[in-house]
């Protein structure tokens, strides 16, 4: 039923293109350390750079758990399921790192998201995944939902937000400078535009 794939092109990078969620697994690398499981959404926040490589932008929240495991050891799973249309579940594996704001690339990557007004969501660093294994499966099981657009609560809460008072509000959550298992998270004060 599942297939691997060399590249991320044709059909495969049409499905995942196309998919307005994906979630996103990291773990640290003690074995009794938090898993990470994130859901990703809104539109033109991701972008297929080439044919292994991928990009999602990483909005402001209440942690940054994703971050710190990539910091630590680079692990990360990416999976986008079928909701609609023909069933299909595409997960790639790879090693992912954050290109922070300071970071000579981060302007050229954030070029692959013309869409996105980064003042509007607090964004705090761009996530860089080389895939090392690209599969899908069946997604049989994966019920049918519908896509009825994005949420407007994250811009409507971010976009007030200048870049001292975003740092000022992530140094006042617990796990955003370290994370949930005392990782180094996000560097602060955040870097400007």
């Amino acid at each position: 039923m599942g297939k691997t794939y060399e590249r991320i092109d044709g059909r495969l990078r049409t499905f995942i293109e196309e998919q307005p969620l994906f979630f996103t697994a990291t773990a640290p690398l003690s074995g009794d350390g938090t898993v990470n499981l994130s859901p990703k959404g809104l539109r033109g926040s991701f972008a297929v750079l080439d044919e292994l490589t991928v990009a999602y932008l990483d909005f402001a929240g209440s942690n940054a758990e994703t971050v710190a495991h990539l910091r630590e050891n680079g692990r990360i799973t990416l999976m986008w399921c079928a909701f609609q249309g023909p069933p299909n579940i595409v997960r790639v594996h790879g090693r992912g790192e954050p290109v922070f704001r300071d970071d000579p690339r981060f302007a050229e990557l954030l070029a692959h998201f013309p869409d996105i007004d980064p003042g509007e969501h607090g964004l705090r660093a761009i996530i860089v995944v080389s895939a090392e294994l690209v599969r899908d499966s069946c997604g049989f099981a994966v019920p049918y939902m519908s896509y009825d657009g994005d949420r407007e609560l994250h811009a409507k809460r971010f976009a007030r937000e200048d870049d001292e008072s975003l740092s000022a509000y992530f140094a006042n959550k617990e796990h955003i400078a370290t994370s949930l298992d005392g990782l180094p998270g996000l560097p602060l004060p955040l870097s400007p535009f």
